[in-house]
Order: structure tokens, then sequence, then C-alpha cells
């Protein structure tokens, strides 16, 4: 079923494709993905080659476009673009608090989501090819988690592909869920050391913030539970390129006076709620470890293991002595199944996914070493979210890899930069720069 309709400068096509739940038994369970193909309005029936979008996360569906907006309209010039919704992102089978019970227990649904990692989505990805492409290959671009999934592109299907771009997303290729948080709290920290830098009036405003919090235990109007140790989770917001202003502004609204004393404003509650909310993308809360989890290993909550070994960032430590409270970043804990409301009926499987020991490795670094496709990666110095250090070190690991590191942009750089970043890397692709 298509659906074919147009915005200023571009026609959209909605492409529906069903797919094996599982593809080791294609016999079995089938799924439906949803992809939105976007190509120039005066180039709608060229025969232009295509380029699969792979967005962030996990759990986050393609990004909803009007018109040629941000990167979008660099790929255009040349490509006809298919927007992919992944696996329980957006219209593509969605996986949430109010569909996953569908499947059953907690064991069910954790065996369910476990078909929902970077091998499952390239495979889709192969399926749906040759419908598409008539078997050419085509060019892949990966933001972030996209990244990761165009690197196991590369090592499982590089047949099928024409060039790998990635941005923000070069993973490591074997080290575990700790190895990966161990390197991230210090860059976390320096994050924070930034923002109040630039911001100092903050460090007094977090502090009474966190005060309160810990006080008052308040129940935002949305039902979440905004603990200190959440409050900190608004550190998602320092990597990327205007996270620290945002930060800022959403800290200035965060009181008003009322008849019983200082409340969190409306304002305030709204905001902290939009930034912290899981309801939108509850798969990155799931199955964010499990990215990172390969050679049967589990990862027992890494991130909040780890987070043990940087007492720095220990609320109840700080707000009992006079130093600046440090936010976090791209970590998710377990109590995050207790203070989001939309992620409460899914704690159990939660926990089984962070106990599951059974995950197959990710890459093949002997293909990976022999790799024929080009490649470009955009590399963010210093990148909040995926270590500046791990993949450089994956860069020299992929036969034939350019990079390009810049610390011009964070973690959204191929947001953030219109056409730029898209550009340069497809002249590093090409040999053209």
């Amino acid at each position: 079923m298509t659906t074919r309709y147009r915005q200023p400068g571009v026609v959209l096509t909605d492409h529906w494709f069903t797919v094996p739940l599982d593809h080791g038994d294609p016999a079995g369970e089938q799924i439906e993905l949803f992809g939105r193909e976007a190509v120039a309005s005066d180039k709608a029936d060229a025969g232009l080659p295509w380029l699969v979008y792979l967005e962030g996360g996990p759990g986050f569906g393609a990004r909803r476009f009007t018109g040629r907006q941000s990167w979008l309209g660099r790929a255009l010039q040349e490509f006809r673009v298919l927007l992919l919704d992944q696996r329980g992102t957006g219209r593509s089978t969605p996986a949430n608090r109010q569909t996953l019970p569908t499947r059953g227990t907690p064991q069910q649904q954790s065996d369910y989501l476990a078909h929902f990692r970077a091998d499952s989505i390239v495979r889709d990805c192969e399926t749906v090819r040759p419908s598409l492409t008539g078997g050419a290959p085509w060019t892949v671009l990966g933001q972030s988690f996209g990244g990761f999934c165009a690197t196991h592109y590369l090592s499982s299907a590089p047949q099928g592909l024409r060039m790998a771009l990635i941005t923000g997303g070069l993973p490591a290729l074997d080290a575990t869920a700790d190895e990966v948080y161990r390197a991230a709290y210090p860059r976390i920290e320096r994050k924070n050391a930034a923002h109040y830098a630039r911001y100092p009036q903050d460090v007094r405003r977090v502090r009474r913030i966190a005060g309160h919090l810990a006080e008052h235990q308040p129940v935002l109007n949305s039902g979440y539970r905004l603990t200190p140790e959440a409050f900190q989770s608004l550190g998602i917001l320092l990597g990327t390129g205007d996270g620290s202003h945002q930060l800022h502004y959403l800290l200035e609204d965060a009181f008003v006076r009322t008849p019983s004393g200082p409340a969190l404003s409306d304002a305030f509650q709204e905001n902290v709620h939009a930034v912290l909310s899981y309801a939108g993308h509850p798969l990155y809360a799931l199955l964010h470890e499990a990215i990172y989890a390969q050679d049967h290993r589990p990862t027992r909550w890494a991130a909040d293991r780890v987070r043990a070994e940087f007492p720095q960032f220990d609320a109840a430590k700080t707000l009992a002595g006079d130093e600046p409270l440090l936010f976090t970043g791209e970590t998710v804990h377990p109590w995050h199944f207790d203070t989001d409301p939309s992620l409460a009926p899914l704690r159990e499987t939660g926990r089984l996914l962070a106990e599951r020991a059974d995950w197959t490795p990710l890459y093949d670094q002997d293909r990976l070493a022999a790799n024929q496709v080009p490649v470009a990666a955009a590399v963010y110095h210093d990148d909040m979210y995926v270590d500046t250090e791990h993949s450089s070190r994956t860069a020299r690991a992929i036969r034939g890899l350019r990079t390009w590191v810049t610390d011009e942009y964070e973690h959204d750089g191929v947001r953030a930069g219109g056409g730029r970043v898209l550009d340069r890397l497809l002249a590093l692709a090409r040999d053209e720069a």
C-alpha cells in the first residue's frame, strides 16, 4: 500500500512493508514496517539512486521533515530518500506500554524485544531494498545509533551498500557496556564543567532545585516523579549543539511564588516532562544498553553500576556539601521505571532485558578489515554520547573508512549543520576531499 502527496519542493510517498519478526524464521510471525520516500519535485520521475536514513536512538522513528529541511535538502539534490521507521518505532509496529502487553508476560515481551536490535534492523533493510531499488545497492546514512546499524550493515550485508555515511555513530566493536559507560562519565563531567563555565549562575539555581526535590519529592502534573536523580537526567541536553542553552532557559523558570510558598512552576514541569519522559520512545530505555551487548554477556544496568565508581555524580553527597550538582547524560537506570509512568508497566520487562545473556556478536571484524564499500564518518570531538577514542579505533579497523573529526558540531551535527555535514561525508566517500 502506498500513498503519494506533496510538500513544498518535495514529493512524498508512504510505503508499508511486511517483514519477519525473526529473520531466522522467515515463515513465522510477521510485523509491519513504515517508510516515507522523499524525492525532489522536479525529479519525481527520475531514476535516482536511493539513500536510506537510519535515525538515532534506539527507539526513535525517522525524523518528520517539512519540505527540504536540514540535511534532506542536500540529499534530494541527487537521491531518492527513504526515511525508515525502524521496527518498534514511529508507525512500524510500535512497541510501548500500550502495545507490549499483547505479547503476554514480561518474559514474552523480553523475548519479543530481543529481535529489535541493529542486526534485525539491517535485515529489515535488506528485505525491503529489492522492492524499492530493483535489487541495486543503496547508500545508508546513519545518525548515532543509526551509525551502529550502518556498521553492522558493513559487517553482515555489504553487498547491499553503495556507500555508508555515518555521523556521530561509530561504535566500539568489542567494548562491553561497562567499558562504554566507564568512558562516558568523564565526558559527561566535562560537559557539566563547560555548562557551568558559561552559566555560573546555574550552580546555585541547580542546587536549589535539587534541594527542593530532595525535601518535597514532588510528582509533576504529568505523574512523573521528579527525584534529584531524575532531575540530573536533564543532562541529556548537554550533548547537543544548543543543549546547554536550552537547559539554562529551562532552569530559569523553575519556581513561582504561591500562597503556600515556592513551588515548581507549571512551565518548568511541562518542559522537564518533555525532556525526561520516555512515553514517545520507550525502546530507548528498554534497549539502550542492549545495543552494546555481545558475546552472551548481560548488561545488568551497566550505567547504574558504573555510576557508583564516580561519586561526584551522587546527588545526596553533593547536596551535603557545596560542590556544583552534576547532570548525567545518555544513561538509563532501573529507577527510571519507577519515576516515569510510561515505563512503570514495563519495569519487569526492562529487568529481564538487563539480565538477558543470549546476545550474539554485532560486528565481524575480519569482514570490516576487508571492507570494499566506500565509507565516511563524521566524528564529533568529545562527543558526549559516543566516545571519540572508541570511534577512532573502529575507524582504523574498517578498511578504507575516511573520517572527518571536528569540534565545530556536537552529536547532532548532521541536523544542526544543514547540508554541510552530509556534503562533506559524500565528498570523503567519493574521494573528492
